[in-house]
């Protein structure tokens, strides 16, 4: 048997089960992971349970819940109401302050799909209300969103610097940041004036006068001290390098001490979906990294490359991917693993360049409605917006940015 070609086989499978049903690829992975690894190929079950990531799951339980007291206690709800009042009824600069919410709030923690559900029921509503485009609001809460992604703090970061210092990768965490910031800025703000953004500065949001007049009340004890532990947590990281886990962990409790939030519903409001999806897919990659399926795959990804043309190619395939699939809880960890292997196939080829590549590649495409992202917009689309072409433009944005990424990683990390 095969055993290789059987566990790349077994990736394949997740994905697409998980890609058109609502079946959690990381459970399904970890069956997966089990079946092959014990029945076929003769491993003990530690060996299979040793690639489950604690030290990530643990991040991201720590990550997670610290946003999560803050988003049951109104925090991140009041930040965004009051930031919107400083368009001050101008339908153009609208867009633009939701993409600066998405992107400071998916930097400071939550992370790209916290950052739009929290954003997109009240971006989307704005949008109808002030005759802003449902795509061109999509296009800049979705971007936005991902533009913070790989803060060191947030969860898709988390995960990237993790995979990436596991080949090593060490150190990199805030140059893989503003890469990808770079990128999902450019394109988000060249796509929203192109198609139509510049329009909108001649045009007042009379509808939104009322709205955006309306009082909001101060932030009260519980939330300026979540703001304050929040702060906290940022300092201590960026300036005296303090641990994320053992920092977040740290004012989790300080919030639950206080009775900040409501503990309860702060648990139940962690996505265990996607903390048990990232966990799962990464313990069958590591699988098929001990049956040489990383070897097989990489062979095969070296047949159509070059070092120089690599980043081009590999951001093309993860963004094709990436439509149809989690762009960091699946791709991400498939494809960074692969990099050293990918590299002595080549005969050579710079590591940094093709990691930049997948993690760029992989996300420009979440406008997608495919996506977590880009569902999540349409979801919350108005009423009177047609949901149908709303759809269509989204998806030919999403397919788009495979072409895309291909093109601005080549210029940016295979020419350099």
């Amino acid at each position: 048997m095969n055993l290789p070609l059987v566990s790349l086989l077994a990736l394949l499978i997740a994905i697409l089960i998980s890609s058109f049903t609502r079946l959690n690829v990381g459970l399904l992975s970890i069956a997966l992971a089990f079946i092959i690894g014990v029945l076929l190929g003769g491993l003990k079950i530690q060996e299979i349970i040793a690639g489950f990531p604690t030290g990530m799951f643990l991040t991201l339980v720590a990550i997670t819940l610290l946003f999560s007291q803050a988003q049951v206690n109104g925090t991140l709800d009041k930040l965004s109401k009051l930031s919107i009042k400083l368009a001050r009824g101008n339908a153009g600069l609208i867009p633009m302050i939701f993409f600066a919410l998405a992107l400071i709030i998916s930097s400071i923690g939550p992370g790209n799909i916290a950052a739009t559900a929290l954003l997109a029921p009240v971006a989307m509503a704005v949008a109808g209300r002030a005759g802003i485009s449902a795509f061109l609001m999509a296009i800049m809460v979705c971007n936005g969103a991902n533009a913070g992604t790989f803060s060191p703090f947030a969860p898709t970061g988390i995960i990237a610097n993790d995979l990436m210092s596991k080949i090593g990768l060490d150190g990199f965490a805030w140059q893989n940041y503003f890469n990808t910031l770079l990128a999902q800025s450019f394109v988000a703000f060249a796509g929203y004036f192109a198609l139509g953004g510049l329009k909108l500065f001649t045009k007042r949001a009379a509808a939104l006068d009322e709205n955006l007049q309306q009082k909001i009340d101060p932030f009260d004890a519980k939330q300026k001290l979540t703001l304050g532990v929040i702060a906290a947590l940022v300092a201590s990281v960026v300036l005296f390098k303090i641990d994320v886990t053992l920092g977040a962990f740290i004012g989790v409790m300080m919030l639950s001490l206080s009775n900040a939030a409501d503990e309860k519903a702060a648990i139940q409001a962690i996505p265990w979906h996607t903390l048990l999806m990232v966990s799962g897919a990464t313990m069958l990659i590591a699988l098929i990294d001990k049956t040489g399926g990383i070897d097989l795959f990489t062979n095969m990804l070296a047949e159509f490359s070059s070092a120089t043309t690599i980043p081009a190619v590999i951001a093309f395939v993860t963004g094709v991917i990436s439509v149809y699939s989690s762009s960091s809880f699946v791709v991400m960890p498939a494809f960074l693993s692969a990099i050293p292997k990918l590299i002595e196939k080549l005969g050579g080829g710079d590591p940094l360049a093709i990691a930049y590549s997948i993690n760029v590649g992989a996300h420009l495409v979440d406008v997608s409605p495919l996506s977590t992202l880009g569902a999540l917009c349409i979801a919350n689309a108005a009423e009177s917006e047609n949901r149908n072409a709303l759809f269509h433009w989204m998806l030919a944005w999403g397919l788009s940015m495979c072409l895309v990424g291909a093109i601005v990683c080549f210029i940016f990390f295979g020419l350099r």
